[in-house]
């Protein structure tokens, strides 16, 4: 068994803090990984509050991990002791219904593995996630970390990123493609970056005027505020695609009636009460509502090559891991531009 430390929450709504338990040791396709940055993800916070239900604990929280392997199976043949690697949701799944043959493994039939709060397929010990010092995790569900990307910065492409890009790749969008994005966060400034490189005329929706310059910055050609009815009206029935990443409740329906005749809304953001969702804001317009969650293992490094043929990171803020319990409140407040990144460093000192 390899000795780990963590930061881990014991119960609900508790404080994280310093946890020490063991990682199992390698199996023949498994790679041990030193974590050197964990990204700090909302549903971080949603999990170890138990907001969601059904909490084990105590957790171990992190999803967006980037470290280099320092061992390796005997079976591994994707990569060697020193590669820059990153874990993202999932760290297992079935591999042999019709959607993980299809690289869905986040759509796994038989449920896919979680990297934290899950239990292992193997052995039913549960999963603990990247707020820790090394993970041991199969080479099947590892990525590799293009080598001109920042590696803090990529961190959080492993979520954030990957659940605004599997979206936009799905739904096609690219030059002449008119795309809004509702919410300026962790997943929203991802949205921005990568919608226009991905070649489409980008939108900011927002009610803070403040946040202008930043969007644009981040590469929107345009924010409207949607508490500005003349604004909204200005652009209604326009847009093929609407990418809905709040997870705070609020009106889909004003947003459905910005959408062309068959334009699409997906949500990838997770409101925490069911919205209500009138019917003429669909059937006039042929308007479709979707959802999205993450992507494939395999559409997760196609996406990571992407950001780095585009020079795409995320905007960060590093912290160490002593300063968690003050990051989640800031999260919470939306205090942060725009994802942290805890520096496992400070786990080691």
């Amino acid at each position: 068994m390899i000795p780990t430390s963590s930061y881990a929450a014991q119960a609900a709504r508790a404080p994280l803090g310093p946890y020490r338990f063991e990682r199992r040791e390698p199996r023949d396709r498994d790679l041990v990984i030193e974590i050197l940055f964990c990204g700090v993800c909302h549903s971080d916070l949603h999990t170890v509050r138990d907001e969601w239900g059904n909490g084990n604990y105590p957790i171990v929280p992190g999803h967006e991990i980037v470290g280099r392997v320092t061992r390796a199976g005997k079976d591994v043949s994707k990569f060697k002791t020193g590669d820059l690697v990153g874990v993202g949701c999932m760290v297992d799944s079935c591999r042999e219904c019709a959607n993980c043959k299809d690289d869905l493994e986040q759509f796994c039939m038989k449920g896919a593995t979680f990297t934290y709060a899950g239990k292992d397929r193997h052995d039913g010990t549960p999963t603990q996630g990247g707020y820790s010092t090394q993970i041991v995790v199969d080479e099947a569900f590892v990525l590799r970390i293009p080598d001109n990307l920042d590696p803090a910065a990529a961190a959080p492409l492993l979520c954030a990123g990957i659940t605004t890009y599997s979206p936009l790749k799905h739904w096609k969008i690219g030059k002449g493609s008119k795309v809004g994005v509702i919410g300026l966060g962790g997943l929203g400034h991802m949205a921005l970056k990568l919608a226009h490189a991905f070649g489409a005329q980008v939108v900011q929706f927002t009610t803070s005027p403040s946040k202008r310059e930043d969007a644009l910055r981040l590469g929107a050609d345009e924010v409207v505020l949607s508490n500005d009815p003349e604004q909204m009206k200005s652009h209604a029935g326009t847009f093929d695609f609407i990418l809905d990443t709040v997870s705070a409740p609020h009106d889909l329906n004003v947003y459905l009636q910005m959408l062309k005749r068959d334009g699409t809304m997906t949500m990838v953001g997770l409101p925490d009460t069911p919205p209500t969702i009138q019917g003429g804001a669909l059937i006039f317009g042929r308007h479709s509502l979707a959802g999205s969650l993450i992507g494939g293992i395999a559409e997760t490094q196609e996406m990571l090559d992407f950001c780095a043929k585009h020079d795409i990171v995320s905007d960060i803020e590093k912290i160490r891991i002593q300063d968690i319990n003050e990051a989640y409140e800031r999260m919470l407040k939306s205090d942060v531009r725009y994802r942290f990144v805890i520096d496992m460093a400070s786990l080691r000192e």
